[in-house]
């Protein structure tokens, strides 16, 4: 088959696919909401160390920065002693994610973080790192100087620090050594992985599929998976189908779900949450408690002592507020009545989990 015949199919395809599925209010690319099988990226590691800091390096309570110095100079051909005082050093973890496409010679980003007791690593330099993948093989070499978001600046008695010094990173600091194994043409079918849990969006995401390209290619494997056929015009060229693929237009459902962060008090509620009719009254009561002691003191010339009497005064004051009816159809309709009983954000959480305990909302409550 020709590539003029397939970029025609290809064009076809996407014109099939804008026609079915005009761009709706709620609509997103497949791509925004799954991920594909064998577009990945793997994490890599190692250990290394970080030159040419200006004192603020890792000091004797970290003896294998000590020890990785010493093996290092020993295999450079220097003889040391291994009793060394180096505050210009830092041992450090260097990770970086390698994509899977990536090739000898590509250069990637990397991450550098102390595991000493350095207080910065600003000016420093990472010496040639080696990071291994989960198989214990050398996939990049780590080299280059640090650059930080923050900076940290001390004299005698004070110091002044911004944002975090002991991390930093090295912009295409890795260079691609060795290419991980994995031919993308050559499969037979993709696993498009969902990153909505729900079994209406993963029915909606097949039929879209099937619809778009005219025959049935996809099939569900579970609540987030679907596994998709290639087709025979696009056998050994990919490309051209995975751009087709993860530009279709889907509408993502979801269940209704009220989510509360009780340490800020944030309340985030779904369009599909909804609250049965129910009466809410919702008030908050103070109780100010002072003391204001009196003191009596003895009449003149006589031995007596100075009398304390104790007075307490409590005052009450309770904020009275009606009922009111709450009956939400839509989020709008469930703000508004939640609002009109004068609630604060932090008294919504109070309001949410006792309607949900009274059987009336009608949406998973999560507490984080």
């Amino acid at each position: 088959m020709t590539n003029t015949f397939k970029l025609l199919s290809l064009s076809l395809v996407l014109l099939f696919i804008g026609a079915l599925y005009p761009v709706q209010a709620h609509a997103v690319r497949l791509k925004d909401i799954a991920n594909f099988g064998g577009v990945r990226t793997n994490q890599l590691v190692g250990y290394g160390l970080v030159v040419g800091l200006t004192g603020t390096g890792d000091n004797r309570g970290a003896p294998f920065t000590i020890r990785s110095m010493v093996n290092m100079l020993e295999g450079m051909g220097v003889s040391v002693d291994a009793d060394l005082r180096v505050r210009n050093v830092a041992a450090v973890i260097v990770t970086a994610d390698m994509p899977a496409s990536s090739r000898s010679g590509t250069k990637i980003d990397v991450t550098v973080s102390s595991i000493g007791d350095a207080r910065s690593l600003q000016g420093g330099v990472l010496i040639q790192t080696p990071l291994k993948g989960i198989d214990g093989e050398i996939y990049a070499l780590a080299q280059g100087p640090l650059t930080l978001g923050g900076f940290s600046v001390e004299g005698q008695a004070a110091q002044i620090t911004t944002n975090i010094t002991t991390v930093a990173r090295i912009p295409n600091g890795a260079m691609i050594e060795r290419e991980i194994p994995y031919r993308f043409n050559a499969q037979e079918n993709i696993l498009v992985n969902l990153n909505i849990h729900d079994f209406s969006t993963t029915s909606q995401v097949t039929e879209s599929i099937n619809s778009a390209f005219g025959q049935n290619l996809a099939a569900a494997e579970d609540i987030s998976s679907i596994r998709v056929d290639i087709p025979r015009e696009f056998k050994g060229n990919l490309i051209p189908f995975m751009a087709a693929l993860e530009n279709i237009q889907v509408t993502p459902d979801s269940p209704a779900r009220v989510v509360v962060d009780e340490k800020t008090g944030t309340v985030v509620m779904g369009e599909n949450v909804r609250i049965s009719r129910v009466a809410v009254s919702h008030g908050d009561m103070t109780i100010v408690v002072r003391e204001d002691p009196q003191v009596f003191m003895p009449a003149p010339f006589t031995d007596a002592d100075p009398v304390v009497v104790p007075r307490t005064d409590i005052a009450v004051e309770e904020q009275i507020n009606p009922l009111v009816v709450i009956e939400g159809a839509t989020i709008n309709e469930l703000v508004d009545g939640l609002n009109s009983v004068g609630a604060t954000p932090r008294d919504l959480i109070t309001i949410l989990r006792t309607i949900k305990a009274a059987g009336a909302l009608y949406a998973e409550l999560e507490v984080i």
